[in-house]
């Protein structure tokens, strides 16, 4: 089994935190799941984690700004290899099952989850470690800021502002968020604790421009319709949407459209929020990270804000959750991410409301749950 202590202040920058970053993550999420080692089959058991930018320090080293010494000990495959962290999970705690690992820039971790129910359904395993972990490299900021996406603020704390007039553009941030997700029968027979049940997954693609969106949203639109008939649930039995809302102009204005013409009328009822305006934005990782604390809210009955919203878009007809978060007892949610290379997705949720295996209400908000 993993160890959970990390030093985080004595880790190196850039790619070399995605390993224990994944490996905490991992740690914490077998723990909550309350899986033994060899007590779930292992031979049933996947490995579903995002791609991540391989080990670059190799560049410093022929640039001059750090000495070779630096770089002893690392494989050469962690240099370029981006299935890394997801191949290193899964030998540290010897998983035979399904292995895969997408690169689907700021998708990659949610098209993960949906792999892993994927092949939970489709009998090629039982129980799976899935998620997303991702840290900032200098190499892929460099490239972030040559396509200006990057917020340009004095004040970090509010410089993505997701939904806002006055947006302009995404904060990095760093970090993993792990599940361990599995079929419900084999959750049950183990005396799991279960959070959330995965109604629906679903993908499609924009054949538009590679970072470009096409700004009447027809694709995202039809999208989340198709998730929810996939899942069974009506636009107006949605209690909260995780957005992706990086604060771009291009990407607000989109999901802003869809999730207006996607829902019709249900959309005035429905709570809206992003993650990243607190988080930042963990590309590869986002969509995971969001998932999970989708699933927290879900569990709390409090659906988290949208911090730095003080000039909210005019495009914007629904509530985002301004600034302060809500107790809400939603039921059923919906998570959407929303990369470059027109990669769309969506996972719809609903929350798993029996006493005896899951959560219970009341829930008080800041109440330690065991």
């Amino acid at each position: 089994m993993l160890g959970a202590e990390v030093d985080f202040a004595g880790l190196p920058s850039g790619r070399m935190k995605v390993f224990p970053l994944s490996r905490l993550a991992a740690a914490e999420a077998l723990g909550d799941a309350r899986v033994k080692a060899g007590a779930v089959d292992a031979d049933r058991f996947g490995c579903f984690i995002n791609a991540h930018m391989g080990d670059t320090r190799f560049v410093d080293e022929r640039l001059g700004v750090i000495p070779a010494t630096d770089l002893t000990g690392i494989p050469w495959c962690d240099q370029f290899l981006p299935n890394s962290a997801c191949v290193e999970l899964a030998n540290c705690l010897g998983l035979y099952g399904p292995r895969l690992c997408y690169s689907t820039a700021c998708a990659s971790s949610l098209i993960a989850v949906m792999s892993a129910v994927r092949a939970i359904r489709d009998g090629q395993c039982d129980i799976a470690l899935t998620g997303g972990a991702d840290a900032i490299d200098p190499l892929f900021a460099s490239g972030f800021r040559q396509m200006r996406v990057l917020a340009e603020n004095d004040d970090p704390k509010r410089a993505c502002r997701p939904f806002d007039r006055n947006r302009c553009g995404f904060v990095l941030g760093e970090g993993a968020g792990m599940m361990v997700v599995e079929r419900l029968s084999h959750a049950l027979e183990r005396g799991a604790r279960i959070y959330a049940e995965i109604r629906a997954c679903a993908a499609l693609a924009e054949a538009h421009h590679v970072t470009g969106l096409d700004a009447d949203s027809e694709a995202l639109t039809r999208l989340i319709r198709e998730t929810l008939r996939k899942a069974e649930l009506r636009p107006e039995e949605v209690g909260y949407i995780n957005a992706h809302g990086t604060g771009t102009e291009q990407n607000d204005l989109v999901e802003m459209r869809a999730i207006r013409r996607a829902l019709g009328r249900a959309a005035d009822q429905v709570c809206v929020s992003s993650l990243k305006s607190m988080l930042g934005h963990m590309i590869n990782a986002a969509g995971g990270v969001e998932l999970a604390l989708t699933v927290m809210a879900m569990r709390d009955g409090f659906a988290p804000p949208t911090i730095n919203l003080t000039d909210p878009d005019p495009e914007l007809t629904f509530d985002c959750l301004p600034l302060v978060g809500r107790r809400n007892r939603f039921q059923h949610a919906l998570k959407l991410s929303v990369a470059f290379g027109g990669h769309l997705v969506a996972i719809a949720l609903s929350r798993w409301n029996d006493a005896a295996t899951g959560f219970a209400y009341p829930i008080e908000f800041g109440q330690r749950v065991a």
